[in-house]
């Protein structure tokens, strides 16, 4: 059996993948991040080598970084956007959806994918945090909850206290003083949540999304966002089957597997 890996090394986190020659995941892996974005890829290409027996990044018949850190993957036979691997990703997964929002640790991304997993369009935010991961790790600070915990704190708001700073650090400002007056901590992350969604709204709409759309990047595990990006979009949100965080990573190793084979052709 030939394997195929992908390394998409995120700002905030590190995923790999190997698939096999069907395109089946075989091994897969998301860690945190270090300063180092090579470090970084050489722990995710050793964990996901080790679960499929190989030693070295060179036994794959072709790999390909993606991510933030894309160019710091040394082992790679080449790299790919990000853009292009969240496309290709979904694509595998679930040939349907044709529209992503992709929020991702320091931008968010609004794709629109063609027949073939291909990019038909996109949109990028990523002049400002607001929104991305760093954002929902500073406001889940402000709560003293983890990521998880906060991500399910709006579903059980009756009201929304609506958020006004569209800057990080004034947001999270807002927050620390709605918190402090005592106002119903549900019904501030409920306002957050309505904050972020609107700010995919342009992203959804560059991306074409007309009835649906998934949400890649580890927000999309976020219950709160989904539930506030389906009420303000208007969309419904499609769960994938696979990790929605690996989209990169598993794009990447798709393009790897139709590069290998096809060289294996040639």
């Amino acid at each position: 059996m030939k394997y195929f890996g992908g390394c998409d090394v995120g700002s905030t986190y590190t995923k790999a993948v190997i698939v096999d020659e069907n395109g089946k995941i075989v091994a897969d892996t998301t860690m945190k991040s270090k300063i180092n974005a090579e470090e970084s890829a050489k722990l995710a290409m050793a964990e996901v080598l080790k679960q499929v027996g190989l030693e070295k990044s060179e036994d794959l018949e072709y790999l390909i970084g993606t991510g933030y850190g894309r160019n710091k993957v040394p082992f790679a036979d080449e790299n790919i956007s990000e853009i292009s691997c969240h496309a290709m990703g979904v694509h595998v997964t679930n040939p349907n959806v044709k529209a992503i929002i992709d929020i991702g640790g320091q931008d968010i991304k609004g794709i629109s994918i063609d027949a073939d997993g291909t990019v038909k369009n996109f949109a990028m935010n990523d002049k400002c945090a607001a929104g991305t991961g760093r954002f929902y790790e500073a406001m889940a600070r402000s709560f003293e909850m983890s990521l998880p915990e906060f991500s399910k704190l709006s579903l059980s708001a009756k009201n929304v206290i609506p958020i006004t700073a569209q800057c990080t650090v004034f947001a999270e400002s807002e927050v620390i003083t709605l918190v402090g007056e005592g106002k119903p901590m549900n019904e501030i992350a409920a306002g957050i949540q309505m904050a972020v969604a609107k700010r995919c709204f342009v992203m959804s709409k560059k991306a074409g999304a007309t009835d649906s759309i998934t949400l890649t990047g580890g927000c999309a595990k976020n219950d709160g966002l989904k539930a506030a990006i389906e009420h303000v979009l208007k969309l419904k949100v499609v769960d994938l089957d696979t990790d929605p965080q690996l989209m990169g990573a598993l794009g990447a190793a798709e393009y790897a597997r139709q590069k290998g084979m096809a060289k294996k052709t040639a």
